[in-house]
């Protein structure tokens, strides 16, 4: 098995996207490798994209559009996943939007960098993807554990 990851965006720079996916390794594992899509919205537009997928009429930090269910603490096979083969030797798990200007307005509300606040936005959203949600306590927990898991391999921890 193995548990590569990619990331395609024209918004995250190729040294951004190496440093997400080395830390994820670990996360979920395959026979392929596991492929997300990143793009960056303003706040009208991930409002306008969340008011329309989700019914909330707010401006918010990510959403995420995970292209398959229930992968959570199981091998994600090519055999149980066809639909998802992007094409390049991978497996597509879904796309995630990011709003910077949010990104930044919650970097310093929480009193940490714009990097850390982007990153974590971003693990965040392909956690998404990868089946992990905070609905209750206990998957909040969990989420939140792998999060800081990630993070600290980058070197971004909580300030």
């Amino acid at each position: 098995m193995i548990s590569e990851f990619r990331i395609e965006s024209e918004d995250l720079s190729e040294e951004e996207k190496a440093r997400v996916c080395a830390a994820l390794r670990g996360t979920a594992e395959g026979d392929m490798p596991f492929v997300f899509e990143v793009v960056f919205l303003s706040p009208e537009e991930i409002r306008a994209l969340n008011a329309r997928e989700r019914g909330v009429d707010a401006v918010t930090d990510v959403l995420s559009f995970p292209a398959s269910e229930g992968l959570k603490g199981k091998p994600i096979l090519l055999s149980e996943h066809q639909d998802c083969r992007d094409g390049e030797g991978g497996l597509y798990l879904g796309d995630i939007a990011l709003c910077p200007e949010r990104a930044k307005e919650q970097a310093a509300e929480y009193g940490h960098s714009y990097e850390r606040e982007l990153n974590y936005l971003t693990v965040h959203g392909i956690l998404h993807c990868l089946g992990y949600d905070h609905e209750t306590e206990e998957e909040r927990a969990e989420m939140r554990a792998e999060e800081e898991r990630v993070m600290a391999r980058m070197n971004l921890t909580r300030d």
